[in-house]
């Protein structure tokens, strides 16, 4: 039995430098004990080659009661539970409906819409500085929803509002938003029935299986509702990858020396500093060994994408960030049945909005130490200030 390190998420030391912090148990063990503030208790993988296996074994299941609040309107429960909740065949066949919604070619496709909102949000900043946290890169996701979805350009004013609310997770204007964006949805949809377009919602709309079978409206809905809260991780994603890249000046030089190297840059930065730095805890339906490491039924396991994408059996240098990097599949966007659907879109969306910053801004610099805030499963910014230059 592999002795188990136990690693304190309490810490603010800790939350400083996951990296360093995970560095030691993963060189330990495959698998740590994560003492987390308000959850208590849970199993963490920590290796690479674990990590991956993790991800795609159906004994660890995602809890389908998770999405239940009691800040989500009673009307609105039915709309909340999304597939990233779902197991088995339940998901496995609204994976296959809206698969071809999400193509990388279809990501591709959709860049000269993304560079049309990330041209006018830049054109919108208030100043020679700014904080491009809440100025550019929180509601660049939600002016893309919009496109996707079909949003008419007077209801995305407010929509932007709902992606604040949303991103906050909870209180008054999380309640109040989601409604707004229930109806929103059914209105989109209704728009797209009675005259498909080029956009997200027409296509899941007109999409059948093999057997014919096609998502109900309110399976439309709910999909609506999951691209508005996944859709909020590029916001971090580009924040993030900014001061990485400003913190590496050469790999900041490089990049601006060839933008070529952007496809290749989104993918180091996607392993070097991702937003999801914990998965969603799965469940064991059995007892289940990782590693060597027996896990009890029942029992909450997630995986440390941060210690994964850091382990050394995998990646050549692990903590040397190089754009350059011969790519590995890193685990910033997931594995298995539950890898993110819309990786394709963040990958253009972040690349997109990077790219025509440091275009826009070449004298652009970060003031100040930038903060993050103290949370054990995802790696974010209070704010991000900026001198423009």
């Amino acid at each position: 039995m592999t002795d188990v390190p136990e690693i304190d998420l309490s810490d603010l030391a800790v939350l400083r430098d996951l990296a360093a912090a995970y560095a030691p148990a993963r060189e330990k063990s495959p698998v740590a004990r994560l003492l987390v503030p308000g959850l208590g208790h849970l199993w963490a993988v920590t290796r690479y080659e674990e990590a991956r296996a993790a991800l795609a074994d159906p004994r660890l299941e995602i809890n389908s009661g998770s999405f239940l609040r009691p800040d989500v309107p009673e009307h609105c429960v039915r709309y909340m539970r999304t597939m990233s909740e779902m197991n088995g065949p339940e998901h496995t066949r609204l994976r296959r409906l809206v698969a071809p919604a999400f193509t990388p070619r279809k990501a591709v496709e959709f860049a000269p819409r993304i560079e049309a909102v990330v041209d006018r949000l830049l054109a919108e900043l208030p100043g020679q500085e700014a904080d491009l946290l809440a100025h550019f890169a929180r509601p660049l996701p939600m002016e893309v929803i919009c496109e996707l979805v079909g949003i008419p350009a007077a209801d995305r004013p407010a929509w932007r509002e709902y992606g604040v609310a949303v991103a906050s997770g909870h209180g008054e204007a999380f309640k109040e938003a989601l409604p707004a964006i229930i109806e929103g949805a059914k209105k989109a949809i209704a728009e797209a029935r009675a005259t498909p377009s080029a956009n997200v919602v027409s296509d899941l709309a007109r999409i059948a299986g093999e057997d014919g079978d096609r998502l109900s409206d309110d399976e439309l809905v709910t999909m609506v509702w999951l691209l508005v809260l996944a859709g909020q991780t590029p916001a971090n994603l580009i924040a993030n990858a900014l001061v990485t890249l400003f913190a590496h000046p050469d790999q900041l030089a490089a990049l601006r020396a060839d933008p070529a190297l952007m496809p290749r840059a989104v993918e180091e930065l996607a392993r070097w500093c991702t937003p999801q730095i914990m998965t969603v805890p799965r469940f064991a339906a059995q007892d289940v060994e990782i590693g060597g490491v027996r896990i009890p039924r029942g029992e909450p396991v997630t995986v440390s994408v941060a210690a994964a994408n850091r382990d050394p059996r995998v990646f050549d240098e692990p903590d040397r960030f190089d754009i350059t990097r011969e790519p590995v599949p890193h685990l910033g966007f997931g594995h298995g049945p539950h890898f993110c659907v819309g990786a394709g879109l963040a990958r253009v969306e972040t690349g997109v909005a990077l790219g025509a910053l440091l275009r826009r801004f070449p004298g652009m610099e970060i003031k100040g130490e930038p903060a993050y805030l103290p949370d054990p499963g995802t790696l974010r910014l209070a704010a991000l200030p900026v001198a423009l230059g």
